[in-house]
């Protein structure tokens, strides 16, 4: 997969194909020896807390973007909760009120930060 001298090729064909194999799974070139540890732990099933399988590769990725179960902050309260509890929990949090420093009018957390455009 790289280009080779042409007055090279024959002795780089012979050493990649005594030493080098390509992976059935992602199809990159591992050196033989690595091929088992490779598979092992790139390409082996995991299942995440959320219970869905995928390879390990892919599980760290999985659980920082798309995990239901991966962890968020509220924007009203900085708690931290699993994303799929998110918008029930900013539902009811953004409901509550604080009162305003400069009119005293209870305001809704969901609308405190657009309340100085038209406060007062």
């Amino acid at each position: 997969k790289k280009d080779i001298p042409a007055v090279n090729f024959i002795i780089h064909e012979i050493h990649c194909r005594r030493n080098i194999e390509i992976c059935p799974y992602c199809s990159d070139s591992i050196p033989k020896s690595e091929m088992k540890n490779h598979i092992e732990s790139e390409h082996v099933q995991v299942t995440c807390k959320c219970r869905m399988k995928m390879e390990n590769s892919l599980l760290k990725d999985h659980e920082a973007s798309s995990c239901p179960l991966r962890p968020v902050l509220c924007q009203f309260c900085d708690i931290q909760l699993a994303f799929n509890k998110l918008q029930e929990h900013e539902l009811y949090c953004g409901a509550r009120t604080e009162p305003c420093g400069r009119c005293g009018r209870n305001i809704l957390l969901k609308e405190l930060k657009e309340h100085p455009r038209v406060c007062g």
